[in-house]
């Protein structure tokens, strides 16, 4: 009798925790979507999300959030190219060719990365890559984009690294022993055989990946500047979503304007973005899922 009534308090728990982990999603999503439509009541939905300008500060306001989204997906495309080679090599690495006890020493090393204070890396960016990278490119902006996202991608090495590796280990070595059998070199078998067979887990760390790169402040506020403007070219000063939402919370821009509502909208652009990128990984990750079962 106890021990039902154990379970039962057991059971309630975990559902008490289900529930508030599901509740506060729902409440962070209300927030956003109220603000974001007193926003959109005075500023056209069509002007917000075609816009080239974004100026709501200015005495002259444009609400046009394309400059912000381009800086945002051009940071985090330049950490994912950074992270995505890297980490992907190291997790084939430290599974295919490291010996077990080198892994088990560098593999919590690197997860130290994940670690270390953004603020950390946004300064590392600005006063140590920036200079580094002009003296190789002397048209390189003192804030700029490239800085930013190769440091960032640095960052977000442990993630794909991490998760890949414990992908690539879950998958059964009878593959790995039938590849040597059909005389695939150790390469091979790590390319061809082990990574397709551990996609759905990589593809997984790669979308963490993203969406910690698209979310990420510190170091785009730090080193990538405050100017919002609609270009891809990383050797200039851009300004993302999250910079700009740390630029109006933290100023003295009074609560109850237009300009701080903007926050909202922006963040609600923000969110829509992740979960269009999460659902198009959800679907690719299906796909491979399907075609290696």
């Amino acid at each position: 009798m106890m021990l039902k009534i154990k379970e039962k308090i057991i059971e309630s728990f975990l559902i008490v925790c289900s529930l508030i982990t599901v509740l506060t999603t729902l409440a962070i999503i209300y927030v956003l979507a109220s603000e974001t439509i007193n926003f959109f009541r005075a500023v056209s939905v069509i002007e917000f999300f075609t816009g080239t300008e974004w100026t709501p500060l200015f005495a002259i306001k444009r609400f046009g959030i394309l400059p912000l989204l381009s800086g945002t997906l051009l940071t985090t495309f330049i950490a994912i190219a950074v992270a995505l080679p890297l980490g992907l090599t190291i997790a084939v690495f430290l599974n295919e060719y490291a010996p077990p006890r080198f892994t088990n020493v560098v593999k919590p090393l690197l997860e130290i990365l994940a670690s270390v204070p953004t603020v950390v890396y946004g300064f590392f960016a600005l006063t140590f890559v920036t200079p580094l990278l002009q003296s190789f490119l002397p048209g390189l902006s003192g804030f700029n984009a490239l800085s930013a996202g190769l440091v960032m991608g640095v960052m977000i090495i442990p993630y794909i690294s991490s998760l890949s590796e414990d992908a690539l280990r879950a998958v059964p070595k009878s593959l790995r022993e039938a590849a040597y059998g059909m005389g695939s070199t150790k390469l091979q078998t790590a390319f061809r055989v082990m990574v397709p067979a551990a996609s759905s887990g990589i593809i997984v760390s790669i979308i963490l990946a993203i969406s910690r790169a698209a979310g990420e402040t510190m170091i785009v506020a730090i080193a990538a500047g405050q100017e919002p403007r609609l270009s891809f070219n990383p050797l200039k000063s851009v300004e993302t979503i999250t910079t700009y939402i740390v630029q109006v919370s933290m100023g003295d821009v009074p609560h109850d304007s237009l300009e701080y509502s903007t926050i909202f909208a922006a963040g609600m652009a923000l969110f829509i973005f992740t979960f269009i990128l999460n659902n198009i990984s959800f679907w690719i990750r299906r796909k491979f899922q399907q075609k290696y079962e």
